[in-house]
């Protein structure tokens, strides 16, 4: 058995079991969480200089040969999700010592966000679909309670509204699950790109499993039209928790319809895609006209989620190398400015107590370079060079002029402009402008708490601008993942042995 392919989805779980177990000790929960967040990274690091270096790489746990026992594989995108997993691990295992309060803590704060990232991990490094639900579902309850922790009239609609979308995602994803075990008999995801020929089905019936697989992980993606309980949720809870989910939940429904797109319905892409380019479309216009109507400073960022995964959606429906290697390069891109954007919101709050850009003002003068970090994270989500969103969104606009898919280029564009709209428009409200209130005050923060909560802002903002300025090498490691994504030789045969190889349709 690989242990650097189990270690992920390990490191997670005995955090959260060691934090459950010292419940009573804070002090030392929190210790535990840095150390374990740490380990995670370092695993990440590991395991893709691994499978950067020797391959794709599978194992079965418990000695049952695939397809019969559970098998996790990582090729170069599950590895590079995985370390920036734990990148989001580490900067919120900090922040949130001065960013989550003791009655949270006390209701297992802690415990909570390593099960979650328990599943996402699992989601990341699964390799067949029964186990992708499973790990779903650890991260849905996981995420459901974080969001509902504490208890205010607020987070408990929010939690509801959240939970209902989630569980009717679920269901779908069941009965496509059960769909495909009935015409393959198989869930391994390696032996379904084999025996799953998608040509030789019905079309009717292809088409209902993609949509099927389409709405269950629109929902979890948040797509257009499955979006709304999106912005009415991730605004509820602590900003700490906000960041997680704003980095991490969304994106893995994206890498869910990437991997099941490529590996199993790569054969009717061409009916499929038209109907992603127009989603994608419509999930870029709606999110950020969303986002520009918005005059609280989470809610904002909330719609911009949505906004941003049309580009990925976008990138999915091209199915080009180049427009794959351009969403995964944006998918790391976005996870990095966007949590950074909520963690500088959370900052913001901590100082004047209020996330109404009406009510705020005044911060380029007060906390200068709390605007350059904002500056940072902002310019890079709207695309402006040479940050690392322009490069992303370069990809994926070359990609689509490539392919002829000119509206969906435009539409693009015209979004990031918008997108710059908005981020000008916090920039004015928060940060340039005069305080509405001449005599308002920054409230006190201790040293301890100021670092806490800047540290990880600081250290986003360098990975970021680190993107922006190193991009050969990261667009080199977008290039292969596309590649091995298009072509599922190299999956298979790691999972199935190279025998198997020569079955693939």
């Amino acid at each position: 058995m690989n242990v650097l392919l189990v270690l992920p989805i390990l490191i997670p779980l005995a955090t959260a079991l060691l934090s459950l177990a010292l419940w009573t000790r804070p002090q030392i929960q929190r210790l535990i969480s840095l150390l374990g967040a740490a380990a995670l990274l370092g695993a990440g690091i590991v395991l893709f200089e691994g499978v950067w270096r020797t391959g794709i790489s599978a194992t079965q746990l418990g000695n049952w040969p695939a397809p019969f026992g559970i098998t996790l594989v990582a090729d170069v995108t599950s590895a590079v999700m995985i370390v920036i997993t734990g990148v989001l691990a580490v900067t919120i295992a900090v922040y949130g010592l001065a960013g989550i309060d003791a009655q949270r803590e006390r209701y297992g704060y802690h415990a909570l966000v390593h099960f979650l990232l328990m599943g996402v991990s699992g989601s990341f490094l699964t390799g067949d679909l029964f186990n992708l639900y499973v790990w779903f579902e650890v991260m849905l309850i996981s995420s459901f309670v974080l969001i509902s922790l504490g208890g205010t009239p607020k987070q408990l609609e929010g939690g509801l509204k959240y939970v209902t979308l989630s569980l009717l995602a679920s269901m779908l994803f069941l009965a496509a699950t059960g769909i495909v075990y009935g015409v393959a008999g198989s869930l391994n995801m390696a032996d379904l790109a084999i025996h799953f020929d998608v040509t030789a089905l019905p079309m009717g019936l292809t088409l209902a499993l993609a949509m099927l697989f389409l709405v269950a992980f629109g929902i979890k993606s948040a797509i257009f039209p499955l979006f709304f309980w999106l912005p009415a949720s991730y605004h509820t809870g602590p900003v700490v928790i906000s960041a997680l989910f704003a980095g991490l939940l969304t994106k893995v429904g994206v890498y869910a319809l990437l991997r099941i797109y490529t590996l199993l319905f790569a054969g009717t892409m061409e009916t499929v895609s038209p109907v992603l380019l127009v989603l994608a479309g419509l999930t870029m216009v709606i999110g950020v006209l969303g986002a520009v109507a918005q005059g609280e400073l989470r809610r904002l960022l909330s719609f911009h989620i949505i906004s941003q995964i049309g580009y990925m959606i976008m990138g999915l429906a091209l199915l080009t190398p180049l427009a794959l290697a351009g969403l995964l390069f944006f998918l790391v891109h976005n996870i990095l400015a966007k949590t950074n954007l909520f963690l500088i919101s959370g900052v913001i709050e901590k100082f004047r107590g209020t996330e109404n850009l009406a009510k705020l003002g005044g911060f380029y003068r007060s906390k200068p370079a709390l605007a350059v970090l904002f500056l940072v994270a902002a310019l890079s989500l709207a695309g402006l060079p040479p940050f690392s969103g322009f490069w992303a969104k370069l990809m994926l606009v070359r990609a689509g002029l490539e392919v002829e898919q000119y509206t969906v280029v435009a539409v693009a564009l015209g979004v990031s402009l918008l997108t710059l709209f908005s981020m000008t428009k916090i920039w004015a409200e928060a940060f340039w402008k005069d305080a509405p209130n001449a005599d308002v005050v920054d409230a006190p923060m201790s040293g301890r708490t100021r670092l806490a909560l800047l540290a990880p802002v600081v250290f986003l903002a360098v990975l970021s601008m680190g993107m922006g300025l190193i991009v050969e090498p990261l667009i080199q490691v977008s290039t292969v993942a596309a590649e091995q994504l298009l072509d599922a030789s190299g999956y298979v045969e790691a999972v199935l042995g190279s025998e198997a190889v020569v079955l693939l349709k």
